[in-house]
């Protein structure tokens, strides 16, 4: 195996000299602290343990509990984990997961879906020698369901490392899965857990791209459609893992560190355990997937010597938009080569409501705002509940029956984010679509977040029914107020947008494949001319060609399309065509982004909030959810919960989105 970590061994190692450099650095008042961590991070897991021997063999006394006796807080914790064995971190971590009265089930997870079967065997033998207990015993007694058998699957160890792969047999556990999920009623978690626990790495990569070609679906959408909670969370880290340990990684680092605190144990963990093996691989992932490299991140997010120990494992920075490493660049071509094959089965959380009657919602309605004081609940509880053609039938009867206007009764009786909420529900698609753009562009400044996010989103159709809405509610065209409201690049891409004249259609192969290379040939042209080629494509081709040409793209360049945008062009117009290829990647991600960053930090953007809630509520929201869960560790339920409380003093508002989002996950 090609050596891809970033601690190896060092030469001219003495472990003698080592042992009394240590001795001396916490000799007296005091102890050496940057002396400790140096050593310690340039000296390879196997000489620790000959450094552990000779320091016993020439002073009599334990390295570990010299240092936990000189050392404090993470950085004690960090510097004694390094000096374990990877067996006995391994056996620590899990049985500190499972100790006491919770189980820390995420880190049971991401240990044994990502060991292969020698780091299971060892891990199990240290487990009983530290603890004089059986490891499979004590998982069984802490966990339950199918989430503990598929744990205890793992635990054996017993993975297919021959590297043989059987075509037919791929072709029947593809069948199988599909069998087992999508194809029934019901799902047979047996075969899932006993071809995802047992079949090698090479097998289950092909299993996994004829399950797509069946299933028209990737197996993690399968998995977060067919399981819940625990059992969901272990085997899509087993997929993530199987596709990409580096990958799996990743990710598990980013979460760590995002968001308000760190998450010390699962950072301190994965640094050391993957310091020997693919940090290299895991750094060059993180810089492919988010917007800094890990060595930035964890100097933004960590202090003092436990950040300069983590920094010495990390091992260097990555230069935002360099080449890739090969596997990295493989890596990469595989993401899009997933989007593209990906059909994914959009679902909504807003159905029309059965037994429907029109008129008796209308009398419901009226009476909910006749006399002293309104019945939000009302209101809300119908509202919420009905589809929007649903609602245009109620405007009508509202009118037709009691000679009123419904949409001027709500705004008089409804006030604040509540009144914005239900009034946008009640709008027809487009009519919202052209409020959103219009309130984006109205007043002193401009909200060309939002600008984007409509445009950018919107399929031909619903961009040509916006237009007219548009010109009809306030008499003048889309494309004049977005030309008089934006200037330079970024107005060019909005009108090219606004046009609503994307391509549609599957990609074109040998087209893809020259569209990629004017890409990257545009990268070395002035930024003007970039610019310029980039909206010529990126603005006209549909969804699924620009996923071919995005990969394609990585194999002329050697580089990945989000990370040239990033680094080469600014402002709006990086944005703009950001926003465009993530869309192209999965669009309810990028929508799960925008939720998140609309809640996140002090104060909510009920602006976007709103707008995301009730323009995806019929549409993907079901699926915006899944990806909010996947990517922030917290359900978008949650969030709304917690981030609308302030200036939400009835809890109507927040009630209403809740039925919106509809339901917890």
């Amino acid at each position: 195996m090609v050596f891809r970590g970033t601690i190896a061994d060092a030469s001219d190692f003495d472990p003698t000299a080592d042992a009394e450099a240590l001795y001396n650095a916490m000799k007296g008042i005091g102890s050496d602290k940057e002396a400790i961590l140096d050593l310690v991070t340039s000296r390879s897991n196997a000489q620790r343990q000959e450094i552990i021997a000779a320091y016993k063999s020439n002073f009599g006394q334990d390295l570990i509990d010299d240092l936990k006796y000189e050392l404090t807080g993470k950085f004690e914790r960090l510097i004694v984990s390094l000096m374990r064995t990877p067996a006995y971190h391994d056996a620590k971590e899990i049985h500190d997961a499972i100790k006491g009265a919770g189980t820390n089930e995420r880190c049971l997870i991401e240990v044994l879906a990502s060991r292969n079967n020698k780091q299971i065997h060892d891990m199990v033998a240290a487990y009983k020698d530290a603890y004089g207990r059986d490891l499979e015993e004590d998982v069984i007694a802490d966990t339950s369901g199918h989430f503990k058998k598929m744990l205890v699957v793992l635990l054996q160890g017993t993975r297919d490392e021959s590297g043989v792969v059987d075509a037919d047999l791929v072709q029947q556990d593809a069948q199988d899965l599909y069998a087992a999920g999508e194809e029934q009623w019901g799902t047979d978690e047996a075969k899932f857990i006993m071809i995802l626990g047992n079949r090698s790495v090479t097998h289950l990569r092909m299993v996994f791209d004829e399950y797509e070609k069946i299933a028209e679906m990737s197996i993690e959408d399968s998995i977060k459609n067919e399981l819940s909670g625990d059992f969901e969370r272990l085997m899509l880290a087993v997929v993530q893992c199987i596709r990409s340990v580096p990958m799996f990684f990743a990710k598990r680092l980013y979460k760590s560190m995002k968001g308000l605190g760190t998450a010390d144990n699962t950072l301190i963990r994965i640094m050391i355990s993957r310091s020997e093996i693919d940090m290299l691989d895991i750094r060059e992932c993180f810089r492919l997937r988010y917007e800094k490299s890990l060595y930035n991140m964890i100097k933004d997010d960590t202090s003092g010597d436990y950040k300069r120990t983590l920094l010495n494992l990390c091992g260097g920075d990555d230069d935002l938009a360099g080449e890739f490493f090969p596997e990295a660049a493989q890596i990469a071509y595989k993401m899009w080569e997933l989007s593209a094959m990906t059909r994914v089965q959009l679902r909504p959380t807003v159905r029309p409501a059965p037994n429907f009657d029109p008129a008796a919602d209308a009398q419901a309605l009226r009476k909910a705002m006749k006399g002293f004081g309104t019945d939000e609940d009302a209101i809300i509880d119908i509202v919420a509940r009905r589809s929007n053609a649903q609602r245009q039938e109620i405007r009508q009867a509202f009118k037709s029956l009691l000679g009123r206007d419904l949409m001027k009764d709500l705004k008089s009786e409804l006030s604040k984010n509540l009144e914005r909420l239900i009034i946008g529900l009640m709008l027809t698609p487009a009519e919202f679509d052209a409020k959103m753009m219009r309130k984006a562009m109205e007043g002193a400044g401009t909200d060309e977040h939002a600008l984007i996010e409509i445009l950018v989103t919107r399929s031909n159709q619903e961009i040509h029914a916006m237009n007219a809405a548009y010109q009809d509610a306030y008499k003048k065209s889309l494309e004049d107020a977005v030309q008089s409201d934006t200037s330079g690049h970024f107005c060019r891409i909005l009108v090219s947008l606004v046009q609503g004249a994307r391509e549609d259609g599957p990609a074109d192969v040998e087209r893809a494949n020259a569209d990629a290379q004017e890409l990257a040939d545009a990268c070395n042209a002035d930024s003007d001319d970039m610019v310029m080629k980039f909206m010529s494509i990126l603005c006209t081709r549909s969804f699924p060609h620009l996923r071919k040409v995005f990969q394609e793209f990585v194999k002329c360049s050697n580089k990945d399309i989000e990370q040239i945008i990033k680094k080469e062009m600014s402002g709006d117009v990086k944005n703009a065509f950001y926003a465009i290829v993530r869309s192209v990647k999965n669009q309810p991600s990028y929508f799960a982004d925008r939720l998140y960053k609309a809640m996140k930090g002090l104060g909510t953007d009920d602006r976007a909030l709103i707008r995301i809630m009730v323009s995806r509520s019929e549409i993907d929201l079901f699926n915006i959810r899944k990806e909010f869960k996947e990517t922030h560790d917290a359900s978008l339920h949650e969030f709304i919960q917690v981030e609308t409380m302030i200036g939400d003093t009835s809890g109507d508002y927040r009630k209403t989105l809740l039925i919106l989002c509809g339901g917890e996950d």
